[in-house]
């Protein structure tokens, strides 16, 4: 139940609500740039803690340098998309880049900066220039979060409730006109109704969907679930990214080895030695994420392990220049300034999700989105190093101008405990349901793919989805069969997706997929009916 602090009537009234669901970076910033309009922030976790964005350790990629340009950005990102990028939505973003960065500096986001002061720029794999805007090497997301989550405790407008689990979109005719959520960081058995005159989902990526992933247990993809249970178009979700250079500890989430430091010269062998990245690709170690990510698979896989060797590239100054990186590796026993790391690729960032507008709207009326749960169109088949971050602030911003221009004015119901499924919540950290999801993702949808494993995932969520009824779980299986049913539809390989029955990338298939969930029951079914691969 709701305490009187935040009844709606002590907050200017129902009519001016506005929802954000998710406390990472697009939800806070697209707050901090709605103020003064008052709205409430819904996390289910503290503000910061289950936010991939606060484990971000790259930067935010944008054109400021002087040899620099957009067109340039654009690009690479155009070259890393594989095909399918959105061009003007890219142009749209790269083009604000630079604004957005100012607002983050307004914020107090303490950049990197050389002795003259000017910001400190750094490559990551892909970029064809020096763009990415750092904090202390690997701290950026952290330290980005840390500003912004200030600022919103400063800010009047904003009223953050914490440690509610949002589980469904309320739908009144065309529009969304609120959230429903679980309280007690969704343990209660009781659940409570926020109606809204707009909702911004902000919910997060879908990493933990996967048994290794960099992402916290609340990227497990609920945001697309509900936002597809609720009508939405999702865009591309066969596209997920696996970060090639998870250190491999056996830590669920797996810590992260910085794509900064391939920048930084630091470089790929197996236990044999040998560097075999040169044998796949020109740039070796800063090629695309995708390729490198299946370099390091098939050294895993063939039983010679992968590491990261920075020992001459970085050495002595490992601590320093990379603090968050030597300290994960530290508490492994591993001593990265003398030792190379094991590295295994893991599931980091979903390039699909829910289909958005440049301004950020969904194909539902009165449902904004921004962030990893969104798919704009700007990452296509493979996301660029450090998008993600400039994505994120780009569309948060554009979405809170689109809100204060003009408003949906659906019918609203009163605040309060809602009558509906009161009873034992999911733990979905710990249930066995989604430990057999998550392997099966790992295992049939993971990064190489088949027919056959493809459609042994869509029988497998079918038959958890028989036997789980939970809402919460149910949002979960329907991003897991949004992600397999669009894969298996895709008979081609290309940027984050591979087929090894389909190693090539088709003409025919140079084009970007959408899909409602009416659409993937459908797929589903005829799986399910057809004999077994």
């Amino acid at each position: 139940m709701l305490t009187d602090h935040f009844r709606p009537q002590s907050f200017n009234g129902i009519d001016d609500i506005v929802i954000i669901v998710g406390g990472g970076l697009a939800g806070l910033f697209c707050a901090l740039k709605l103020a003064p309009r008052p709205v409430t922030i819904l996390a289910a976790a503290p503000i910061g803690y289950g936010a991939s964005s606060a484990w971000a350790q790259g930067g935010i990629a944008a054109a400021m340098s002087k040899g620099d340009t957009f067109e340039k950005h654009v690009a690479d990102t155009v070259a890393a998309g594989a095909g399918i990028v959105d061009e003007k939505m890219t142009r749209m973003m790269v083009a604000e880049g630079p604004a957005r960065i100012h607002d983050l500096l307004e914020f107090g986001v303490p950049f990197d900066r050389d002795l003259e002061g000017k910001l400190l720029l750094s490559r990551e794999a892909a970029h064809s220039e020096r763009r990415i805007v750092r904090v202390k090497g690997d701290m950026a997301g952290k330290s980005i979060m840390e500003a912004l989550i200030a600022a919103v405790r400063n800010t009047p407008s904003i009223r953050v409730i914490e440690g509610y689990v949002v589980e469904e979109l309320v739908r009144e005719g065309r529009f969304i006109s609120g959230v429903i959520a679980r309280p007690d960081a969704g343990q209660s058995k009781s659940r409570v109704s926020f109606p809204a005159r707009a909702v911004v989902l902000c919910s997060g990526g879908v990493g933990h969907l996967y048994a290794v992933t960099t992402n916290p247990w609340e990227s497990c993809g609920q945001g697309v679930g509900m936002a597809a249970r609720a009508g939405a178009i999702i865009a591309d979700p066969e596209f997920v990214q696996f970060h090639p250079t998870a250190i491999d500890i056996g830590k669920d989430p797996a810590p992260l080895a910085t794509e900064a430091l391939r920048g930084d010269g630091a470089t790929l062998i197996n236990s044999e030695g040998r560097r075999f990245m040169l044998d796949i690709h020109p740039d070796g170690e800063l090629a695309p994420r995708d390729i490198v990510s299946r370099g390091v698979f098939a050294e895993v896989q063939a039983g010679r392990g992968a590491f990261l060797d920075c020992t001459k590239a970085v050495g002595r100054h490992f601590p320093e220049m990379f603090p968050t990186v030597y300290a994960s590796c530290m508490a492994a026993g591993i001593d990265p300034v003398r030792q190379p790391i094991p590295v295994t690729p893991a599931v980091h960032y979903h390039m699909g999700g829910v289909l958005t507008d440049g301004e950020g709207r969904t194909s539902i009326d009165g449902l904004w989105a921004a962030g990893e749960v969104t798919s704009t169109g700007v990452h296509g088949a493979n996301r660029l190093a450090s998008n993600s971050l400039l994505e994120a602030v780009v569309f948060a911003a554009r979405i809170a101008e689109n809100i204060k221009g003009s408003l949906p004015a659906p019918k609203l119901t009163a605040w309060g405990d809602n009558a509906g499924e009161n009873d034992d919540p999911v733990t979905v950290e710990d249930s066995p349901p989604f430990k057999v999801l998550r392997q099966l993702m790992s295992d049939c949808v993971g990064v190489v793919r088949t027919r056959e494993s493809l459609t042994r995932a869509i029988r497998g969520i079918a038959e958890l989805e028989r036997t789980n009824k939970r809402l919460r779980f149910a949002n979960i299986a329907t991003t897991a069969k949004l992600i397999a049913i669009a894969a298996l539809q895709r008979t081609e390989s290309r940027g984050g997706h591979f087929r090894a029955d389909c190693p090539d990338e088709r003409p025919e298939w140079r084009r970007r997929t959408y899909l409602t969930l009416a659409q993937a029951e459908r797929l589903a079914a005829e799986v399910a009916e057809s004999e077994p691969a």
